[in-house]
């Protein structure tokens, strides 16, 4: 139920907000910075809030859905295995921009998860269809 103050609604009940269509746009190599775990983080909160949640793997973020990633060398935490956990989150659309996969070597065989994978206009269109869309 809501009700209208001062022209704008509000929800009355607890938990029953509107849902939103969200879009993270995964653009970074999975280590060197912190956004592809902060991405990571921010998408996992999001659907933990029940929001229509979906990711989009492009340029060198492709490579945060590589198998086989060892991290000792470089002394940080492998965190790619946290991908598998996002089908538990009922996070099931993820894109990866066959171009950018292409580039770099990888087929969707390499990827640690199921995965769509589309070209740049197709991720346009999903694009276009967001509430929100994050860049990270």
């Amino acid at each position: 139920m809501t009700e209208a103050t001062g022209g704008v609604e509000r929800d009355q009940e607890y938990g029953s907000g509107t849902i939103k269509k969200f879009m993270y746009v995964n653009r970074k190599a999975p280590y060197g910075t912190i956004y592809a775990l902060e991405s990571l983080e921010v998408v996992l909160i999001a659907a933990a809030f029940d929001q229509d949640v979906s990711l989009a793997f492009i340029d060198d973020g492709v490579f945060q859905l590589a198998k086989g990633q060892h991290t000792k060398a470089i002394d940080v935490k492998n965190f790619s295995p946290t991908y598998r956990a996002l089908e538990d989150y009922d996070i099931e659309k993820l894109y990866v921009d066959k171009e950018s996969l292409e580039a770099r070597g990888l087929t969707e065989d390499d990827l640690l998860v199921p995965v769509q994978v589309v070209s740049a206009e197709e991720l346009a269109d999903l694009m276009e269809q967001q509430d929100v869309v994050l860049s990270f």
